[in-house]
């Protein structure tokens, strides 16, 4: 009971690579020495990313030095057809005040023979009835082709003529044989000027029967 205890050594086995793990080892190492290399360094890294920020920067600054030239032209294209249309402004507001001034220049021009006709009968002072009558037809004839060349018309209907209230204003409502709502008669000429009512006719139109 009292004997030397028993130790109890366990020896480590011995490892020794087989020739088939070294070869395979040597085989994966070549493999991976004969790869190219993609990692890059850090310099490397910057001035690449140094040049593509160059170049981007100056593919920014062709794209702006652009549109400000294409800013320039349309302000200038601009301003050129403001300055035009005031311009157009300002010569039609003159042709527009030279028309209320001398639009009716050529209708009184038309109307000096008619003046100089009355004149020339007023002169007259033993004038006979007959010759201040052709006096006054040869100045009313003046009168009324003055008036048509600046597109002023009679408007004189024949008795019979169907009313038109556009053209004509009724005085009174007359018994008549004539058929109802025609003109019996004329008591003033109505003038157009260029188709719109000057004055209307004043007419007596047939009753209905």
């Amino acid at each position: 009971m009292g004997g030397p205890a028993l130790e109890i050594h366990a020896a480590a086995p011995k490892c020794r690579a087989s020739p088939f793990f070294f070869r395979h080892f040597q085989e994966q190492h070549t493999d991976m020495s004969d790869q190219p290399q993609s990692a890059s360094s850090p310099e490397e890294v910057e001035a690449a990313m140094a040049a593509n920020a160059a170049d981007e920067l100056s593919r920014l600054q062709a794209e702006l030095a652009e549109l400000k030239a294409k800013s320039a032209d349309l302000a200038d294209q601009y301003l050129r057809a403001k300055a035009e249309a005031e311009n157009a402004r300002r010569r039609a507001d003159d042709e527009v005040a030279k028309a209320r001034k001398f639009g009716i220049e050529g209708f009184a021009e038309s109307l000096l023979p008619v003046c100089d006709s009355l004149d020339a009968a007023l002169a007259i002072e033993s004038a006979t009835a007959e010759q201040l009558r052709e006096g006054s037809d040869a100045t009313l004839r003046q009168l009324l082709s003055a008036l048509e060349r600046n597109k002023v018309v009679v408007v004189n209907p024949e008795p019979g003529t169907k009313f038109d209230p556009h053209q004509h204003q009724a005085i009174s409502v007359v018994p008549s044989a004539q058929e109802a709502n025609t003109i019996v008669g004329v008591l003033q000429k109505g003038y157009l000027i260029f188709d719109r009512v000057l004055r209307p006719a004043l007419v007596t139109v047939a009753a209905p029967k």
